[in-house]
């Protein structure tokens, strides 16, 4: 069992991080002394598999369990999906110290957290993540959002859980793909802020392919405590916290432009990687001998992600860039001038950015 604390502002928050995690959940929540009902917004598949064990470990603290089911992945951030959850709550006359739990995915996590942040100005909310993206990097941190047609996560807000639970039994059943998405998102620390872990994995990634469950312990707590230094000095992303969107400017225009539907979101993400690897590598930022670009493939090919695929046209993914919310009178992106040293560029040419994707395979 690990368990990592999260400072922000005038509170703290802890991420626990074991297997039994979800069936002894009120064991690892804060005091709620007047909350009643745990308000899960879970998809159909994840609830029937877990939503049996959470509610006998809710029922411990005294909380009844009341399903709000939304679709699967990405098609629930939609502010259809918000509004139907808003109602929901109010239908089931919620109360301002009732609770909202995300069980699921990234996705989950962000659309509940956006509903526990703005339904009466704001309930306590709780995280229990069941894929590697979201135990890793999206649950912790207090970004809640969903996503409008024009780009991803455009309306959101900033909404601290009460605690995230991260139970590493869902992780053996995840779906191959899925998993290595959220190695993405592990290779993403270990190239910015955790060079050690680097070394670690380009040594052997065995055990962390094999799901070992005590390394994964270890690894999802080491990628935790790496979000959460940087989120307590920086929780409203106007610093150090842009160095976490490493690969994420050209990941995002990828999973826009393919509708949610193409890549999982650490393919896209690895594939962005790549690009601003080659970008900083074409800016003469990386000192001689880092060889940036083959070190981030190899890395990424080692963990079962594609580094190369088709992308769509560049002005296509010159048009998505300026709907990112790191468009600052230009594309802005984390780039690496060697690992572990990762800075914020944003006077990169069009002329050059285009460069590049086409290199890649994107059509003029």
């Amino acid at each position: 069992m690990e368990r990592v604390t999260v400072e922000v502002r005038d509170r703290s928050y802890d991420v626990v991080i074991g297997s039994g995690v979800i069936a002894a959940a009120g064991s690892y929540l804060p005091e709620l002394p007047r909350a009643e009902r745990a308000f899960v917004v879970a998809d159909r598949d994840v609830a029937n598999r877990w939503l049996d064990d959470l509610a006998s470990g809710l029922a411990a603290r005294g909380l009844d369990t009341v399903l709000l089911e939304v679709p699967a992945g990405e098609q629930s951030k939609s502010l259809q999906v918000y509004g139907a959850l808003m109602n929901g709550l109010a239908d089931r006359e919620a109360h301002r110290d009732d609770v909202v739990v995300s069980l699921g995915g990234g996705a989950a996590g962000d659309l509940a957290g956006f509903v526990a942040s703005t339904y009466m100005r704001g309930l306590p909310f709780v995280q229990i993540p069941t894929t590697l993206t979201a135990q890793v990097d999206a649950a912790v941190g207090g970004k809640t959002a969903v996503n409008l047609s024009q780009g991803k996560n455009l309306v959101g807000t900033f909404h601290q859980p009460v605690a995230v639970l991260c139970d590493v039994a869902p992780l053996a059943s995840l779906e191959d793909r899925d998993y290595r998405s959220g190695l993405a998102e592990v290779a993403k620390y270990a190239l910015t802020l955790d060079v050690e872990l680097l070394g670690e994995l380009e040594r052997d990634p065995g055990p962390v392919l094999a799901r070992d469950a005590a390394q994964l312990e270890r690894l999802i707590a080491r990628c935790v405590r790496a979000k959460a230094r940087t989120v307590a000095v920086d929780e409203r992303d106007h610093g150090p916290r842009l160095f976490l969107n490493y690969g994420h400017t050209l990941g995002h225009a990828l999973e826009r432009l393919e509708a949610f539907e193409g890549r999982t979101h650490g393919e896209a993400i690895a594939l962005g990687m790549v690009f601003a690897a080659r970008l900083a590598e074409a800016r003469g930022m990386v000192e001689d001998g880092a060889d940036l670009t083959a070190r981030t493939t190899r890395l990424l090919s080692s963990l079962g992600l594609s580094t190369d695929g088709s992308l769509p046209p560049a002005d296509r993914i010159m048009e998505s860039f300026r709907m990112d919310k790191k468009w600052a009178r230009g594309v802005r992106f984390v780039l690496l001038e060697d690992v572990g040293r990762p800075v914020v560029v944003d006077d990169v040419p069009p002329d050059q950015i285009q460069g590049i994707l086409r290199a890649m395979g994107a059509s003029a």
